[in-house]
């Protein structure tokens, strides 16, 4: 149980992040909780089954862990044992499958909300990441449930005529493997093209298919309705319905917007949405309140990953401890 009890430090997010400002905790002894709403890594879990990473494993390090792969792009598989490794070695304190409903100000510090029961804490890091909410299709057809916004496996798609929308590592990722387990495959890219920081692995290989035919492409496109058994692609030169079994709609992922807001946290009102938070404590507005993460950079989801955010557990714990050691 965790309720009913007073934190030094509750952390929001069990993603790599979160694990290593446990860590980063643990070390400046002091009493926290993760509290993840799904499984250990949740948003990694949640990624294809066949993906590679496109950082190395030594970038995706944390806690002094080494990360040994078969390769030199570590695989999901390999990603998900390598963080379960580091949790069990630190042996972290978690509350898997513990959703935060909300956080409210009380007694110098903050109440936090969960589906487990509420919590007290001096202090609250936010490391929600970004790889659950899709962003969505705006279209007639959209709510269809042949429309999907995550992909697992090519399996369900052996022999269907599928749509993949987007251009990045994911759309073309989906439209790769789909394509070689036999799906018919179309593209459609709102972009003239493939996106330029599409995996360099993949990028060619994708292109190639393009332009030998066995994968077809509308570039400057969009899809403008989704029907039963079909799809209607507004392209530059007309507008065409095509036969269609499946939608894969690769156009990203976002914050948790709703969870901001009922945390409290305020929101900038720049085009990406950022949160706001000092670039060199990534302390929010709120008094001990930080952001980490990917979810730092709001909308623009290429701004941070873990290779890049390992720093910021350091970063707020050189803030935090020196702050409650002077209560």
């Amino acid at each position: 149980m965790i309720a009913n009890k007073t934190y030094d430090l509750i952390i929001i997010g069990g993603g790599p992040t979160g694990l290593a400002c446990g860590i980063a905790a643990q070390q400046k002894e002091l009493d926290y909780i993760i509290l993840e709403k799904g499984v250990l890594v949740n948003s990694l879990y949640n990624f294809p089954e066949n993906m590679t990473f496109f950082s190395t494993s030594e970038l995706l390090e944390i806690g002094d862990i080494p990360f040994v792969s078969d390769r030199d792009k570590p695989t999901r598989k390999e990603s998900l044992e390598y963080y379960r490794r580091v949790q069990e070695s630190y042996k972290l304190h978690l509350s898997l499958y513990t959703e935060v409903q909300q956080m409210i100000p009380k007694d110098g510090g903050y109440q936090v909300k969960t589906s487990k029961g509420a919590v007290l804490a001096k202090a609250v890091i936010v490391s929600t990441g970004f790889y659950d909410i899709p962003r969505e299709l705006n279209v007639p057809g959209a709510t269809l449930p042949k429309v999907k916004y995550f992909y697992d496996s090519p399996h369900p798609y052996v022999d269907q005529k599928v749509v993949v929308i987007g251009a990045a590592n994911s759309a073309c990722d989906v439209a790769l493997e789909t394509y070689y387990k036999g799906a018919q495959v179309t593209m459609v890219v709102r972009a003239e093209g493939i996106n330029e920081r599409t995996k360099y692995w993949i990028k060619p290989n994708i292109e190639n298919r393009i332009k030998e035919g066995s994968i077809g492409a509308h570039f400057n496109s969009e899809v403008v309705e989704v029907k039963e058994n079909s799809v209607v692609i507004k392209t530059p030169e007309e507008t065409l319905e095509i036969d269609n079994d499946f939608v894969l709609a690769m156009i990203g992922y976002k914050p948790n917007y709703t969870l901001f807001k009922n945390l409290g946290l305020p929101i900038g009102d720049d085009p990406f949405k950022t949160p706001i938070f000092n670039k060199e404590t990534l302390e929010t507005p709120l008094k001990n309140v930080y952001i980490a993460g990917v979810a730092a950079g709001g909308l623009k989801t290429s701004r941070f990953f873990i290779e890049n955010t390992r720093i910021h557990a350091e970063m707020i714990m050189n803030h935090l401890s020196e702050d409650l050691k002077n209560r």
